[in-house]
């Protein structure tokens, strides 16, 4: 039996950055990875399913659950931050991502009082393409050798 890779996209307020994530990856990678659309909010998790999210969920419970359930999580770096997103990151949700096995690919976005030094503030297009062209085929690679 094959498995698939399980990554979990992360994202609040409109999932705009959520939901780039996973339009790209669905372009590249079709139906060869199970995305988990996790949302802070109601809205974010409905636009991650439109753009093409195999399953949602909602909210701190699931955010801490799954966080723990999956082989990848990405999203914007403010998921690692407490109370980020204009609070919708509640410390529960930073804990259990920081403390997840999961491999996580964090985009360097945030409106919150953080810089992180070395990083060229490119645009979400460019920042989504480096994410599913150069880092993460080569973690798929891996999960599926793993998994196989």
């Amino acid at each position: 039996m094959k498995f698939l890779v399980r990554i979990a996209v992360i994202d609040g307020q409109g999932a705009g950055i959520g939901s780039a994530i996973i339009r790209k990856i669905r372009q590249i990678y079709g139906e060869k990875t199970e995305i988990w659309a996790l949302g802070t909010n109601a809205i974010a998790t409905g636009q991650m399913l439109k753009a093409g999210a195999n399953r949602g969920a909602t909210g701190e419970s699931a955010v801490c659950f799954c966080a723990g359930q999956v082989d990848i999580i990405i999203g914007p770096i403010s998921i690692l931050i407490s109370n980020a997103m204009m609070g919708e990151v509640t410390p529960a949700m930073a804990q259990a991502v920081g403390s997840s096995i999961a491999v996580k690919l964090l985009l360097p976005l945030t409106t919150e009082p953080v810089t992180v030094v070395g990083v060229a503030p490119d645009p979400l297009p460019h920042l989504v393409d480096r994410l599913v062209n150069e880092h993460l085929p080569e973690i798929m690679r891996l999960k599926h050798q793993i998994l196989e």
